[in-house]
């Protein structure tokens, strides 16, 4: 009976030690993905900026800017995409929404990020774009990798339309999370004119004709929680000038946009408690269960030896029997 409870206690041993890394290199790189319909949302501002009025073409300072960020997970664009690129996909239609203090829009941008779902990686399908511009991604744009390491990325800029290094530069403590702590900064660029501007007539196109260009540059900075690949903080040090032409009326350049940009206070409290409740499922799949599985494998295989041994040990000998002859009684 001994020999027979071991023998499952050793078979159980080696589910519960092969089923260990299983779950860490084979289980959680398939179940960790994006959702295809995820839609999120984020606001960002910009106080005491410097905004340019297109009716009288003069930079003014402002008490506030305010950049709404929508991303939408289009199910159907990415399904159809799966068909041929043979793995999960995730198509999120954003928005870049610019409004000024009086409420309103000063310009926006509309974007289609074509990416993997269990890697971030860019998948490059129709469709992929920024403003109406087909675009061809290199890295990551909006969020990490799962299990963010501590190095170097390449980080899309939607603006300039280039792929440039984040840096990473060091590990902080933000709210309660460890997070990694990544800059960018994009050198002064020419850019394209956005499509949608803020004044009637006023086009990329007429701009164009006026010999006007627009030039662009920021510092880009991110506060990302390791585990999940999710932004926690995000901020930017943003310029815009528009330089030469005649719609200048002949000065050399004017500040179209100059302001430190920073999520809103309650949009970084609701996105830190999301990211504490994704981290607790991630820890589970890459250090909870595998390091349980493997503990219950090593007393499983404990025990199993502990009992063989019991089973092998020999009997305690019998007590000899006395060779004197019984007494004989009449």
């Amino acid at each position: 009976m001994r020999r027979k409870a071991s023998l499952i206690l050793l078979a159980l041993a080696v589910f519960f030690t092969a089923l260990s890394p299983l779950t860490r290199w084979y289980a959680f790189p398939r179940l960790a993905k994006i959702p295809a319909g995820q839609y999120q949302d984020m606001v960002l501002e910009a106080k005491n900026a410097t905004l340019l009025d297109y009716g009288t073409m003069r930079a003014r300072k402002v008490p506030k800017v305010t950049i709404v960020q929508t991303l939408k997970g289009n199910v159907e664009a990415a399904e159809k995409i799966e068909k041929t690129a043979g793995r999960d996909v995730v198509v999120w239609d954003g928005l870049s929404y610019i409004q000024g203090p009086d409420g309103k829009m000063v310009s926006k941008v509309p974007e289609r990020y074509i990416f993997d779902a269990h890697t971030q990686e860019p998948v490059h399908a129709t469709g992929e774009m920024v403003d109406g511009d087909p675009v061809r991604r290199e890295g990551i744009e909006f969020k990490w990798p799962f299990l963010t390491e501590k190095r170097d990325y390449a980080y899309f800029d939607a603006q300039a339309r280039v792929t440039a290094p984040i840096h990473y530069k060091g590990t902080r403590t933000f709210r309660g999370l460890e997070v990694y702590y990544f800059e960018q900064t994009i050198p002064w660029t020419q850019v394209r004119m956005p499509r949608t501007m803020p004044v009637q007539g006023i086009t990329p196109e007429t701009v164009a004709k006026t010999g006007t260009t627009r030039w662009y540059t920021t510092v880009r900075k991110f506060w990302v929680e390791p585990l999940t690949g999710a932004p926690v903080r995000g901020e930017e040090i943003h310029q815009e000038e528009l330089r030469g032409g005649t719609l200048l009326g002949g000065r050399e350049k004017v500040t179209a946009f100059a302001g430190h940009v920073k999520m809103r206070e309650d949009y970084i409290e609701h996105t830190v408690d999301l990211v504490k409740s994704n981290r607790t499922v991630i820890l589970l799949m890459t250090s909870y269960l595998p390091w349980g599985f493997l503990t219950l494998g090593v007393l499983l295989l404990s025990l199993s030896l502990y009992l063989e041994a019991r089973g092998r040990r020999p009997a305690d000998p019998a007590p000899a029997r006395s060779t004197d002859p019984e007494p004989v009684t009449a």
